[in-house]
């Protein structure tokens, strides 16, 4: 899917690492909400609530998810899935674009 439709953006954009990762969130009318986000070259390390699903959608990175002791690659066209209540790393090769969908189970 390469846009979304009849959704409201938040205005306030999400600044993380001094600017190193940012992005805005969308609302669904389900109430669902997804990120769009930038992440420059480096190294970071996030903390989930709610399952998160990561859909890269340009860029090159390594992924190190939990319980994992090897860092995987990622490029354009390709997602990871990262539980709730989880840690995860990347390290961010090129300007990465992403789309994160936030997954909350009922």
């Amino acid at each position: 899917m390469s846009q979304f439709e009849h959704v409201t953006v938040l205005k306030k954009a999400n600044v993380y690492f001094d600017g190193g990762v940012t992005s805005r969130t969308v609302v669904f009318a389900d109430g669902s909400k997804k990120t769009l986000g930038v992440m420059l070259p480096g190294q970071y390390q996030f903390t989930t609530d709610v399952v998160e699903i990561m859909e890269i959608t340009a860029g090159d990175l390594l992924v190190l998810l939990p319980g994992e002791t090897e860092w995987k690659p990622f490029t354009g066209g390709m997602q990871f899935e990262v539980p709730a209540g989880a840690t995860f790393k990347v390290d961010v090769k090129t300007i990465t674009d992403y789309v994160c969908s936030f997954i909350s189970v009922s």
